[in-house]
């Protein structure tokens, strides 16, 4: 049994298949006398929940937590580790060691994370071989939909990734949601290959759809 006052964080990702735009890696740390305050307020899961409940939820986890902390992964980074990573130091292994960072960030004693790795106990090693402290740490799949606490997290990431969605659109015309299985996506990439002759700065090439469409252009 946890100690009254224990520090529980829970850390998730916004992003993680996407196409074009950032991968973001959010963690929400908060006293375990205050996890019931999450439910309370209906955190869960981020992708069930509308983009006008995301925001309204954004500002009162912010209120709730004792410490927010986030990391934004750009394509560049993204595209080295998939391109040029050994076999398990890829993306998922760019997770691992970006949520250890967001975890050392947090100070706290319990941490439940989303595991990105189909391994979830090699997940688990991955990150703590890149903390410097000691924690008592749990990895599991589809963390979010489980524990509030990772839901509450996933909900920062995917506000703020929404938020910097946003911007490149204000920026270069409707992008969709940046995901390959969005049609106003690929409209957006096909356009700017006709237009550019290479691809936008904000998108990922590691990508196999955006190999695809380079490879439909050269041919």
């Amino acid at each position: 049994m946890q100690a009254k006052g224990c520090k529980i964080a829970g850390v998730d990702d916004a992003g993680r298949g996407a196409v074009l735009g950032p991968l973001v890696i959010a963690g929400v740390c908060i006293s375990n006398d205050k996890l019931g305050q999450l439910g309370e307020i209906g955190v869960r899961d981020s992708k069930l929940l509308s983009p006008h409940r995301r925001a309204k939820l954004y500002c009162q986890i912010i209120d709730i937590a004792n410490d927010v902390s986030l990391i934004k992964l750009t394509p560049e980074q993204i595209d080295e580790y998939v391109l040029k990573g050994k076999k398990y130091e890829k993306l998922n292994y760019l997770e691992a060691v970006s949520m250890a960072k967001v975890i050392e960030s947090l100070e706290a004693e319990v941490v439940y994370v989303d595991a990105s790795d189909v391994d979830v106990e090699r997940f688990k090693q991955d990150i703590l071989k890149s903390l410097k402290r000691t924690v008592e740490l749990v990895s599991v799949h589809h963390a979010d939909r489980i524990h509030p606490i990772v839901s509450a997290a996933s909900i920062i990431a995917k506000v703020n990734r929404d938020r910097d969605l946003s911007e490149l659109a204000d920026k270069y015309g409707s992008i969709g949601s940046g995901y390959p299985s969005d049609p106003r996506t690929i409209y957006f990439l096909e356009g700017w290959l006709r237009e550019h002759g290479d691809l936008p700065p904000f998108a990922r090439r590691s990508w196999k759809t955006v190999k695809k469409l380079l490879k439909r252009k050269m041919d």
